[in-house]
């Protein structure tokens, strides 16, 4: 028995707010399920458990399905660089789970938003996928089966 279920929730960075909840909420259809700020003493105090080091933050999470959110915390304008996806202990891109319906109606929502994307490619054999970036930079990647196939692990 796997005792890990998957992914709760996935804590991101943004210095922009309203783009990001127009971005998730708006183009993308994940609705913005809680709103908090970081409680006082949880960025810079003794108690910080984990959170960016800033206090007052507002902390935006946005339902993925499935049990699983996007979380946003809001940085100040200039206070932190973007970051290099591409470098050591970073996340390179986001791939979530969608269906082939899902996966239309995403593009169709890309497309109308004008977000650049890939278009569906195959990644490998029996999956499709849709890269493209969020306004912050985040490399995204919607991923799905165009039918119903064996979930087989390929080692590749």
């Amino acid at each position: 028995m796997n005792a890990v279920r998957g992914v709760h929730h996935l804590a991101l960075n943004t210095d922009d707010m309203k783009m990001t909840i127009d971005f998730y909420a708006g183009v993308l259809g994940m609705p913005l399920i809680h709103a908090m700020r970081v409680p006082a003493g949880l960025g810079t105090g003794p108690k910080n458990r984990g959170n960016p080091p800033f206090e007052n933050l507002r902390h935006y999470f946005f339902d993925m399905g499935n049990d699983s959110t996007i979380a946003f915390f809001e940085i100040p304008k200039g206070a932190k660089p973007h970051g290099d996806r591409n470098a050591i202990a970073t996340m390179q891109h986001l791939a979530v789970a969608t269906s082939a319906g899902g996966a239309a109606d995403l593009l169709d929502r890309l497309t109308r938003a004008g977000v650049e994307n890939s278009g569906p490619i195959e990644t490998f054999p029996g999956l499709l996928s849709i890269y493209f970036y969020d306004p912050n930079g985040i490399r995204l990647e919607f991923a799905w089966r165009p039918v119903d196939v064996a979930r087989d692990i390929h080692v590749i």
